[in-house]
């Protein structure tokens, strides 16, 4: 079954997200597959482009679990799947497997998200009422989501690969992380073209999420954003640095300036699911893991972002005193790409081409806002990678970075292990529906 999924939505962000299924057959109370792709009309593809930034929020719960575990940043406790604490975490002689929800459910929910957005880019040239502006707007939006989903899904299978070319009845094969990544660069530079050839508008509404970036001008920056984010995991330095002018980072704008995926509790509509109580019972619960509180500096504002909890949570030999509190209710959004990370960004390219100066005023920036004094450490390469790489642990904990980063810079010995027989992953196994 190909699906598509259509929603309703306010100004305030997307509600009412009831996903309606689309079967190849004909279907009486809503479009088919063969209707939007045979009888487009500009109704059918706005509401399909809704749907697209809708379904991609689908399953980040699992993904942030996935990479905050697995980058020790929090402990999923639940006493009903002891796979969290066991599977995750290498407990013992557990292995991560591949035919189990951790990676069949964010991975096929990218997935899903892609085939929505490569149908709405086959669709849109047959809707007349639109312009050529329009579709190349359309374009540029669908390919800007599609690259984001395969950057996630690559983020969990790493050097095992993904497939990239999924938009015929016959998938394409897994490609490697360097192919990969190369083939998700050129799909976000190719919309970005489709974006700055994309007229003045969208013809279909974005959630609040993206305030700000609702144009095909404005989400073009966040398009270089998410390049610029691909060019450092490529070690392309340079690169970076040449993106970040056409990105939205400028002096000033607050750290947290960025895209968002937005949720609410009307009806029918996503909470932020990994938002948990900071101070649920241990049986069901979201808990930083201790190294947060024990390796923060003095004064860092940032320790807000865990939570005292009441009494401690202990579950499967791991024990914690603190909740993970870095979103505070269930509607709370979820990052995609914000200015701290730009700043950081750019630091990173900054030291790696020789720029020191210009990294200590990045870097300076990120500790400021948090509370912290200026940089005083050594301004020389490897102490500066150091410093960029604890920065980014504090600022942007529980947005999914620390083993992604740690795994580019070939440290995650540096992870602790909790009990004698764990383990740190460097990647999931492609699930076995796939049949590689």
């Amino acid at each position: 079954m190909r699906k598509l999924f259509f929603t309703l939505m306010l100004a305030a962000g997307l509600i009412g997200c009831d996903f309606i299924e689309l079967d190849d057959a004909p279907d009486p109370n809503g479009p088919s597959l063969e209707d939007i792709s045979t009888n487009p009309t500009a109704d059918k593809v706005a509401n399909l482009a809704v749907g697209v930034e809708a379904s991609a929020r689908d399953e980040l719960n699992t993904y942030y679990v996935d990479v905050s575990m697995i980058g020790r940043e929090a402990w999923r406790f639940s006493a009903a799947d002891p796979r969290f604490t066991g599977d995750l975490l290498g407990r013992g002689t557990s292995v991560l497997d591949d035919n189990t929800f951790y990676i069949t459910r964010p991975w096929g929910a990218r997935y899903r998200t892609i085939r929505n957005a490569n149908i709405l880019i086959e669709a849109v040239d047959g809707v007349v009422a639109f312009s050529d502006a329009e579709k190349r707007a359309v374009k540029g939006y669908a390919k800007t989501i599609v690259a984001y989903q395969l950057l996630m899904n690559l983020n969990l299978t790493y050097d095992n690969g993904i497939r990239v070319d999924v938009a015929g009845d016959e998938p394409g094969p897994v490609l490697g992380r360097a192919e990969a990544l190369a083939a998700i660069a050129a799909m976000l530079d190719e919309a970005a073209a489709d974006l700055g050839a994309g007229g003045d508008s969208f013809p279909f509404p974005l959630s609040s999420g993206f305030d700000g970036f609702g144009t095909p001008a404005t989400f073009r920056t966040f398009n270089r954003a998410l390049a610029a984010r691909v060019a450092v995991y490529r070690q392309n330095w340079q690169e970076a640095l040449g993106i970040l002018p056409n990105t939205f980072l400028s002096p000033g704008d607050p750290l947290t300036e960025g895209v968002y995926h937005v949720f609410s509790q009307q009806p029918g509509d996503l909470v932020n699911s990994f938002f948990f109580n900071p101070d649920a019972p241990a049986g069901d619960a979201l808990v930083a893991h201790p190294s947060f509180a024990a390796d923060i500096d003095s004064g860092d504002n940032r320790i807000s972002k865990i939570f005292d909890r009441t009494e401690p949570a202990t579950l499967d030999g791991l024990t914690s005193d603190f909740g993970v509190f870095v979103y505070k209710t269930a509607t709370d959004p979820i990052p995609i790409i914000r200015v701290a990370e730009l700043l950081l960004i750019r630091a990173e390219a900054r030291i790696q081409t020789g720029d020191l100066a210009g990294a200590v005023e990045d870097l300076n920036r990120i500790r400021t806002a948090a509370g912290l004094d200026l940089y005083t450490g050594e301004v020389a390469q490897a102490a500066l990678i150091d410093e960029m790489l604890k920065q980014r642990r504090f600022e942007l904990y529980g947005e999914g970075h620390r083993w992604i980063d740690l795994r580019r810079y070939g440290r995650l010995s540096e992870l602790p292990l909790d009990r004698a027989e764990d383990d740190v992953w460097q990647q999931f196994p492609i699930p076995s529906t796939e049949n590689v």
